[in-house]
């Protein structure tokens, strides 16, 4: 099979954000190519004595994506375009052009798995399928995590900033919402920690094989993680069955500009004294953030932040 790529031309300081903007519309398994050096802990994990001296970094990316030859490209191109408006209209994303080329058959799902390797969050080892666990790890919190298709391996700071939060709030009791549920990393994370019951909903429908994989590598009863899909911001069937005044946790790990609109529709699924964890959220756009929560009635709690990503966990009092 035929692959059509698309790179989009930006800067290296958007990338993050604007491979967040992908996810959102449903684009996985982004390429990178930049001039940026290496940092430390990146060399630490390449086993050579010198490092090649690279080209001098210009600040640019390309960030190259495929599709398959069969898929609507004109109305994923649409959605492509207008993220990408969308976070030109609160940062610098450079010229934000999109090429077309066709490449060799390959299978662009899976090659990715190659860069993927079992890393620590804390105290928590995540691991992928592909992976053994290595006998001094067995009595470690491990977490088997295969992203497949849909967004979450937990080497993300985003995740890594909401399953710290997890840590201090999940209880025996906790009943836990997660919006945008990707993977099922969180929600994993949080029955791993000991709560009773997960509801997960995303718009990608390939979040649900990946929840349901994910649960089974980790032992997690179907019962015990429920998963739909559906847009709970004003979607009322999906608020209808997600459930109102239920959850002591809920997360969300989006960006910002869907954080604002959620948070005043979320409030509602949230049993009084309940924690609003959320993520994903660019530096700049903390305080919208903090604002947005505070309108709705919440009680801010904690803003933790983990490079240039922030997360704001809020309470329902």
């Amino acid at each position: 099979m035929k692959w059509n790529r698309f790179t989009i031309k930006t800067k290296t300081e958007a990338e993050d954000v604007v491979i967040s903007a992908l996810a959102d519309v449903g684009i996985e398994g982004v390429e990178i190519q930049d001039k940026q050096p290496l940092t430390e802990e990146d060399k630490a994990q390449m086993f050579v004595d010198i490092m090649p001296e690279g080209p001098a970094d210009d600040g640019i990316a390309y960030l190259n994506f495929y599709l398959e030859e069969d898929a609507d490209t004109e109305s994923i191109l649409k959605d492509v375009r207008q993220a990408l408006d969308e976070v030109r209209s609160y940062m610098d994303i450079g010229e934000g052009t999109i090429e077309e080329s066709q490449t060799e058959d390959k299978d662009w799902i899976n090659n990715w798995k190659e860069f993927f390797h079992q890393f620590y969050v804390d105290d928590i080892l995540i691991v992928p399928s592909w992976e053994k666990v290595k006998a001094e790890d067995k009595d470690k919190m491990i977490l088997h995590i295969d992203p497949g298709t849909a967004f979450g391996t937990g080497m993300h700071e985003t995740t890594q900033l909401v399953i710290r939060q997890l840590k201090k709030y999940v209880t025996q009791d906790t009943e836990m919402l997660d919006v945008g549920t990707g993977s099922g990393i969180l929600g994993i994370v949080a029955l791993k920690l000991g709560a009773k019951h997960v509801v997960g909903t995303d718009l990608d429908p390939c979040a649900i094989p990946a929840v349901a994989d994910n649960k089974e590598a980790n032992g997690i009863a179907d019962a015990d993680f429920d998963m739909m899909i559906g847009n709970i911001i004003d979607d009322k069937k999906v608020q209808d069955t997600v459930g109102y005044e239920k959850y002591d946790i809920v997360t969300a790990n989006i960006l910002a500009d869907v954080l604002i609109p959620l948070t005043p529709v979320i409030v509602h699924q949230m049993k009084k004294g309940a924690y609003y964890i959320t993520s994903g959220i660019l530096d700049v756009k903390e305080d919208v953030v903090v604002q947005a929560v505070k309108e709705a009635g919440l009680t801010l709690v904690e803003v933790t932040h983990q490079g240039e990503w922030v997360s704001v966990t809020a309470r329902k009092d």
